[in-house]
C-alpha cells in the first residue's frame, strides 16, 4: 500500500488541481494506495474542495480544529500510515505538498526506487520553471554547508525537501523510539530534516531520484523565512548525531 501524505494550510486553490492530477497519475501507474489529507485549521475551505474528491479517489481527511504547524501536521500523518498499514516492510508513505509545487507525475519514480529495495527516497529538485525567490535558491545551496558530520545518508542529496518516500517499518521504528514524545519539533524545512533524521538509524538503504519543483505554481504568499530556516536548522545540526550511518549504496 502506498500512503499519499499531503499536509495542507489554506491549499483551496491549489489542492483539487493537486488531487485531480494525482488521480491521473495513479490511473497510468496501477498501484494500491490511499490519499491522506490533514487540513491544519484552514480557513479558506481547503477540506471543502477536497470532499468531492472522496467519491472518486481513495481520500481520507484529517483534519485540526486550529492550526499546529507542519511539523505536526507531518508528524499526525505518518502515524495515521503506521496505524493504517497491515505490511509495514512492503508498504510505503510518499509526502506530498497542497501547494502544488512539486508534480505528482514524480511520485512513480519515488514508488519504483522503494520496489527496488530503498528504505527511504528523496526527491532531489531539478529546475522546472521560474524559481523566482532568490532566497530558495540561496537556501538550497547553502544550508547543507551547516549540516557538517550530521548522521543522515549522504545518498539524499537534499535534505531539506519535503518530496520523499519512507518505508512504513523505518517510520514505526522512529516511533517507537520516541515512546509517545513528539518525533518532529522543528518547523518548515528543518521537519523534513528532523524525519529524515529520525528515521536514518533504521534505513538499510537510501536512493534519491530528480523531480521538478514549480514554486510558479503556488496560488499564495511563500511561508519560507530564510533566517526563521536558519536558525532552526542551525539549532538541529547542533544537537544531531555526528557521522555517517552505514546505509548501502544506491546501484
Amino acid at each position: 500500500m502506498i500512503y499519499i501524505c499531503i499536509p495542507a494550510l489554506d491549499e483551496a486553490q491549489t489542492i483539487g488541481v493537486l488531487l485531480w492530477k494525482l488521480r491521473r497519475v495513479m490511473a497510468d501507474f496501477p498501484r494500491d494506495y490511499e490519499v491522506l489529507v490533514l487540513d491544519d485549521g484552514s480557513t479558506d475551505g481547503t477540506s471543502e474542495v477536497v470532499e468531492p474528491y472522496t467519491r472518486v479517489l481513495p481520500v481520507s481527511i484529517l483534519r485540526n480544529e486550529r492550526t499546529q504547524g507542519y511539523a505536526a501536521s507531518l508528524e499526525r500523518l505518518v502515524k495515521e500510515a503506521v496505524t493504517r498499514s497491515t505490511h509495514p516492510r512492503r508498504d510505503m508513505v510518499v509526502i506530498l505538498q497542497g501547494d502544488f509545487t512539486e508534480a505528482p507525475d514524480d511520485v512513480p519514480a519515488l514508488v519504483r526506487r522503494m520496489e527496488g529495495g530503498a528504505d527511504v527516497v528523496g526527491g532531489t529538485a531539478v529546475a522546472a520553471g521560474p524559481e523566482h525567490a532568490r532566497a530558495l535558491r540561496w537556501a538550497r545551496r547553502g544550508l547543507p554547508w551547516l549540516l557538517g558530520r550530521v548522521a543522515y545518508p549522504r545518498e539524499i542529496r537534499d535534505p531539506f525537501s519535503g518530496f520523499r518516500a519512507y518505508r512504513v517499518s523505518v517510520l514505526k521504528r522512529a516511533l517507537a523510539e520516541r515512546d509517545g514524545k513528539p518525533l518532529l519539533t522543528r518547523q518548515g524545512w528543518a521537519a523534513n530534516l528532523e524525519l529524515l533524521l529520525a528515521v536514518a538509524p533504521h534505513v538499510r538503504r537510501a536512493e534519491e531520484a530528480e523531480v521538478s519543483v514549480r514554486y510558479d505554481r503556488r496560488d499564495r504568499t511563500s511561508r519560507f523565512r530564510p533566517w526563521s530556516a536558519l536558525s532552526e536548522v542551525w539549532r538541529l545540526s547542533r544537537a544531531a548525531p555526528r557521522g555517517t550511518p552505514a546505509v548501502e549504496q544506491a546501484s
